[in-house]
């Protein structure tokens, strides 16, 4: 009998990899295959056939892995973080007063004042 053995860590400072996988991605896969379980056990106990349960879980299950290998592989490891941040960033800054600029073109900015 052949044991397996998975290589997890590519190196030092590389993010973890596990079957194309890179970082966070991992932790989603799992987290949904734990929310497939669940699914399933709420399904079964509900008196729902077992094979029409595990046709939709298997259904959902290949949605679901197809959905986060493609995460996976059009963001890589921090791409989706920054996508995310970059939705916070405002589009505009709306100002009422000219001050802060008559400020910054005398020389004092808001950080210099309020330095410590």
């Amino acid at each position: 009998m052949a044991n397996s053995v998975y290589n997890i860590n590519k190196g030092i400072n590389k993010s973890i990899e596990f079957k194309g996988l890179k970082a966070q991605y991992i932790w989603y896969l799992g987290g949904g295959l734990i929310g497939l379980l669940i699914f399933f056990a709420v399904m079964y106990i509900t008196g729902i056939n077992t094979f029409i349960c595990l046709g939709i879980i298997l259904v959902v299950g290949g949605f679901l892995f197809n959905y986060i290998y493609k995460l996976s592989n059009t963001y890589g490891e921090y791409g989706m973080l920054k996508k995310i941040a970059q939705r916070n960033i405002p589009g505009k800054v709306k100002s009422n007063s000219r001050k802060i600029f008559q400020q910054i073109k005398a020389g004092t900015s808001f950080q210099k004042k309020h330095h410590h």
